[in-house]
């Protein structure tokens, strides 16, 4: 199965949820044991959306992006108002079915490429229609 679009929100960047922030960072080697932990807030509208109206979530289903970190039931955060370019995750719409795939170019020619050797890339050509619905920004996903 291919990762495809199963759900599509709006975001409503109109509410505002500022969360506390620590102003010290996480190590991932060895702890230091003085940091400085007063808070400041976050809004996450203000920090994973640059363009709100032209964003929207979408939750996938399918397996073929695994191994860039997308898996079955995440949300991903996406905008329209971003230049998609070769290298880009995109939401995209091949011959009226979506998908989320990663857009190449070589020599001129389309490519829709899965993150997951199971899959194989999908070549735009002859009379199929591609529409690139926007770049994948965020992914959101629960451990």
């Amino acid at each position: 199965m291919t990762v495809r679009v199963k759900q599509v929100w709006k975001v409503d960047a109109s509410k505002r949820l500022e969360l506390p922030l620590a102003n010290a960072t996480v190590q991932a080697g060895f702890p230091s044991p003085a940091h400085d932990f007063s808070e400041t807030s976050l809004d996450l509208n203000n920090y994973l959306i640059r363009h709100p109206a032209a964003t929207f979530f979408v939750r996938v289903q399918g397996e073929s992006m695994k191994n860039v970190g997308i898996f079955d039931g995440d949300i991903l955060i996406v905008d329209k108002a971003l230049e998609p370019y070769d290298g880009s995750i995109v939401i995209a719409c091949v011959d009226d079915e979506f998908t989320v795939k990663r857009l190449q170019i070589r020599s001129g020619r389309h490519y829709l490429v899965p993150e997951n050797p199971d899959f194989s890339p999908i070549l735009l050509e002859g009379d199929m229609t591609l529409q690139i619905f926007g770049v994948v920004t965020h992914c959101i996903h629960s451990f």
